[in-house]
């Protein structure tokens, strides 16, 4: 026969109270509700130990279980990263080839787009020029406008060349 150290020991013993504990439970199918804060609802003692701490029996009230949520990971566990796909697979030439063209109709609409901005906004500035409004009768409200007008144009500018490199990028 095996021999068991004294924390198997009390493990074992700990086991064989609660299993037995529960059989009875199980046969009698009484719920106590045992005072204290807060009040304990159990179906796990023994009619003698529900009598020692002063629970009362609860029956034809319908009984509802909750489940408790699930332990969080500790912090230390390092957690690893969802994989989109197993590693050294690539992507299907046929696809890659689609979202490339894709990409670049993109790229190409909003190209056209820029550009006829960019064409208006060179129209309305007039080579620094542009026509005086009612509400510009101070003249440093129009140069303030006119320098607004220059700024957007050079962002305008840089988008557009941003866009272009971008077309670049993309396979032929």
């Amino acid at each position: 026969m095996m021999r068991l150290g004294p924390v198997a020991r009390g493990a074992t013993l700990a086991m064989l109270w609660a299993l037995s504990s529960l059989a009875a439970a199980q046969s009698s199918g009484v719920v106590y509700r045992c005072p204290g804060p807060p009040d304990l609802y159990t179906d796990a003692l023994t009619p003698e130990e529900a009598k020692q701490k002063g629970c009362r029996t609860i029956e034809g009230a319908p009984i509802t279980v909750m489940r408790s949520t699930p332990p969080r990971p500790q912090a230390s566990a390092p957690t690893p990263a969802p994989a989109a796909r197993p590693e050294g697979s690539r992507v299907d030439p046929g696809e890659q080839r689609a979202r490339d063209s894709e990409r670049r109709a993109i790229l190409q609409a909003e190209l056209q787009r820029e550009e006829q901005r960019l064409a208006e906004l060179k129209r309305e500035y007039n080579d620094g020029q542009p026509e005086r409004r009612g509400d510009e009768r101070n003249y440093a409200r129009y140069l303030e406008r006119v320098a607004g007008m220059k700024a957007a144009i050079e962002r305008k500018e840089s988008d557009i060349a941003a866009i272009k490199r971008e077309l670049d990028k993309l396979p032929n």
